[in-house]
Parts: structure tokens; sequence; C-alpha cells
């Protein structure tokens, strides 16, 4: 899905490809967020981007539902979980019951129900595989009604940071990485998704072992719509530039560094980890991979002693921090090491500018 950044002119290959993204995107979107203008399919992506730094929430539904347990059904006497026994695994996908898709989790419980105990037949997505299996609930002793042993979602939500808003059409990137499922790591195909700002209230600081996490809630505000979940970010288009970077100078656009930019050596994160808007914090970069094409292109130490005394250092939800070094913007924080809350990975702005061109909306 990626291809690295060669020189100069591969560079601008690749804008005017995301402008071509831009075009269906927006195309797409009329429909769902009126607020775009027309003028905005013709917009361009620019040179230079606005660093984030702002947390954000994702309200998300997944593509048929999500498999998160399993429970037992006692039917006359005998307890088994169904699911379970037809080799159905946490984290798989059911995308269609009998043939048809399934909507939502109340539908595929409803229309288990009404088999009434006869073997239906599940198409599950797992990884990249579809497979099918036969399932046939039981009728539960407890309450008469047919169940097929499993514990399923149709959603989620989380928290992430912005790391760039395009300044002429709101296109935004965050997090750095995907949104994934349990053990696998495969990636959450979703839907739809919301984005809504968030409210830190606090901070659980990191340790050695137990990785720290911003602590927040969503407001009401609603910022704009999910466009991809992919491997190296979640991409969006925005209703508008958030109010708390419109009035922040370190929010400006800035020009984006090529990899060949990117230095050992001092550089700072933008986060917000509290009530008083977004931070300035030191770090320094090193053990640079300019041939990295995923999200591990660099390491990130924190040298911030403010960062270290409120955090730890860098802690979940920081994920996607935008990375200013010699007045460019470079990357993404994107990962911390578990025994190191000091440390953590970050990953190429071209690397993200390359997956939002090619990531499907």
């Amino acid at each position: 899905m990626q291809r690295s950044i060669k020189n100069e002119s591969k560079q601008n290959n690749v804008q005017r490809n995301v402008r071509t993204r831009v075009i269906a995107w927006i195309a797409a979107l009329l429909l769902t967020l009126p607020l775009f203008s027309l003028a905005i399919s013709a917009a361009e992506l620019p040179q230079t981007l606005c660093p984030g730094g702002i947390p954000f929430g994702i309200r998300f539904r997944t593509e048929g539902v999500m498999v998160v347990g399993f429970c037992d059904v006692t039917e006359n006497g005998v307890t088994s979980s169904p699911a379970k026994d037809a080799g159905i695994l946490e984290n798989d996908r059911i995308v269609k019951i009998g043939g048809v898709a399934v909507g939502s989790a109340e539908d595929f419980t409803a229309r288990i129900s009404a088999a009434e105990g006869k073997s239906v037949v599940l198409e599950i997505a797992r990884g990249s595989k579809i497979l099918t299996v036969n399932v046939t609930p039981k009728r539960s002793d407890a309450d008469g009604k047919y169940k097929s042993g499993m514990w399923i979602r149709d959603g989620g939500a989380g928290i992430g940071t912005v790391t760039f808003v395009c300044p002429d059409n709101y296109l935004f990137a965050g997090l750095g990485h995907g949104i994934c499922s349990g053990e696998r790591s495969d990636l959450i195909p979703m839907e739809k998704g919301t984005i809504f700002s968030v409210k830190v209230n606090d901070v659980l600081r990191g340790k050695q072992g137990a990785p720290g996490e911003i602590k927040g809630q969503f407001t009401q505000e609603k910022l704009g719509t999910l466009l991809g979940n992919t491997d190296l970010g979640m991409f969006g288009a925005l209703t508008g530039m958030p109010e708390a970077m419109k009035n922040d100078p370190r929010c400006q656009p800035i020009p984006i560094a090529k990899k060949s930019e990117v230095e050992e050596g001092p550089a700072v994160i933008y986060s917000t980890l509290d009530g008083n808007g977004i931070s300035e914090y030191a770090v320094e970069l090193c053990d640079i991979h300019r041939d990295a094409e995923r999200g591990k292109c660099f390491s990130v130490k924190v040298t911030d002693p403010r960062l270290i005394e409120k955090s730890g250092g860098i802690v979940q939800g920081m994920s996607g921090s935008p990375i200013i070094q010699n007045g460019k913007l470079v990357g993404a924080v994107t990962h911390v090491l578990i025994n190191d809350p000091t440390s953590g990975y970050g990953i190429f702005i071209e690397n993200m500018l390359e997956e939002m061109e090619t990531s499907e909306s």
C-alpha cells in the first residue's frame, strides 16, 4: 500500500494523487457534510500543513459484528457454547447470516432467535480470509431464548491526537496507526465513524510495564467524519478548523519535511494533557530509518522534565502527536515502549501522506 518517496518529484506526484483522492472523497461526502462547498473539490493539498496536538474522539460502527468473547448456554441441562464449538474465534467479524448482510448486534441477535434452533450459516471475516461456519443455536433453560453462545459488538470508541489539518480543505490525519482488534492486531473495518472533540480530565502516568493513558470524555461537538482507518493512521474530513487550533500560533501552517531532512537530535511534540490546551514538549529523535515504509521510522526519546513529571512520558492517547523539527512538520508519535514510557517510535509525515493517498474511504 505504501511506496517510498525517493525525491521531490515523487512528493509532488503524491500531492497530485492526494488531490485526486480529495475530489473523490468530497463527492462522496456532499450528502453528509453540507458545510463543504464546491470550491473544496478543486483545492490542492498545500505545501504546508497545520500541526495538531489536540485530542479527538472517534465513535464508529463496524462492518458486520465483532466477536468479543464467548458464554455458555445450558439447554436441557447440557452446557456449551455453540459458536465456540463451531470454531469461531475472538475478533472474528460476522458479516453475513444466511447469506444476508448483518446490520447490527440487535439484527444478529434477532435472526439467531428467529432460527429457533435450526443451523445457520455465518460468513466470517478473519483477517484477510472469508470463512463459512455453521452454528446451531441452543434454547437456554434460563429464559427460553435461542442463543449462539458468544458476545458481540457492532461499534466502538477511542481517543487519539490530531497530527495535522490541511488548511484549505480541513482533511486531517491522526494516531499514526490504526484502530485494531485484539491480539491478532487486525485493522477494524469501519462502516462509518464520527469525529468528536474531547475534554481531557486526567492523565494516568505511565510506568515500566504499564503504559499510561489520557483520560477524557467526548463532548457533544461533532468535528467531522472518518474516511479511513489504516495501518499508518486515521484520516477524515473536518467541518472546519477546530476551535482549539484556530488561535494557537503553533497550529499555523508550516512546511512539510522530507525524510531526508529529518535529523537525529532535538525536536518538539505538541500534545494536550490537561484543560489548558496544547503544550509543547522537548524530545530527541534517533535511530532514523529513511527507507521505512511503515509506522516505526525512528525512535523518540522524551527529554522534557515537565512531560515526564506529568505523564511519565508517552501515554496512550498521545498517538498522533505532531513532531516538529527545524520549523517543519516531520512526523507523529506512534507507539510507546512498554518497559520505558519515556521512549517510543515515530512515523514520517511523508508516509502518512502517502497512506492518505491510497487509503479507501
